[in-house]
């Protein structure tokens, strides 16, 4: 069975970072781009970055430059989001997922094939 499985996430202050942890299997690691998404309370699923360790890039949207840092595992097959500067913005619940291939835009939800449970960030002011 293909399992992702999401973790890292609490509650931190402004200012602060976590590292997330997206752990997977039952499939062939190397042959699947791996996103994270976030999705706040009211508001839609969106991206938030992207590794493709088949072709070695990286993706961020505009939110997460400068700020989000994704980076793999291959041997454990877990990809790792380290969050730093914080905001309360950023309060979401942050899923993992594997698309395929390397993607057209890694920011659709739509391109993935599989998804994990989420983990709640929440980021106090």
């Amino acid at each position: 069975d293909v399992q992702l499985q999401a973790s890292g996430g609490g509650l931190v202050q402004a200012g602060g970072s976590l590292r997330l942890s997206c752990a997977t299997s039952g499939f062939t690691f190397d042959d699947y781009s791996i996103g994270w998404f976030r999705q706040a309370p009211g508001k839609e699923r969106e991206g938030v970055s992207c590794i493709s360790s088949s072709i070695g890039k990286l993706y961020y949207t505009d939110s997460a430059k400068g700020r989000f840092t994704i980076s793999s595992d291959n041997a454990k097959n877990t990809v790792y989001l380290q969050t730093n500067s914080l905001k309360p913005e950023d309060t979401a619940v942050y899923y993992c997922a594997a698309g395929r291939g390397v993607l057209r835009s890694f920011e659709r939800p739509h391109e993935y094939n599989y998804w994990g449970q989420g983990t709640q960030v929440t980021v106090s002011s």
